[in-house]
């Protein structure tokens, strides 16, 4: 990637740790202090952050399966924000919650779409072009 927030271990590309959300401090503010949009796939939560990048989290409650269906799901949302990254604006917080089993098996691109449609409502879309390109 260009602009460096991602590397690649053991054939994967993986957002780096400047760019995840990892202590649960970090997503109880999200939720907390944040504002949410949601479709019947995937629930948005935004806060600033103050910072030069925007950081992720994803989360798969219980409710939508067993391990194995819940880490499909935050896999294929992970993936689906991995693409979209460079269009996210700069300086936010966001959680992205799975809120049903669906996102485990539905069409790619139709998650994709439902991503960008939660991420255009709340503003945090930007077009992105390459530079030079």
């Amino acid at each position: 990637m260009q602009n460096g927030s991602w590397f690649w271990v053991l054939g994967f590309l993986y957002m780096k740790r400047a760019y995840r959300l990892r202590r649960p401090e970090q997503f109880q503010r999200a939720r907390r202090e944040g504002r949410s949009w949601s479709s019947s796939l995937v629930a948005l939560n935004a806060v600033s952050n103050r910072r030069q990048g925007s950081r992720c989290g994803f989360i798969a409650g219980k409710r939508i399966g067993n391990a194995v269906q819940r880490n499909r799901a935050r896999r294929r949302l992970r993936e689906v924000v991995r693409l979209a990254y460079l269009h996210i604006v700069p300086g936010w917080d966001l959680v992205f919650v799975v809120r049903s089993t669906a996102v485990a098996t539905v069409a790619f691109p139709e998650l994709q779409a439902t991503v960008e449609q939660l991420l255009r409502r709340a503003g945090l879309w930007r077009e992105f072009h390459p530079a030079g390109g």
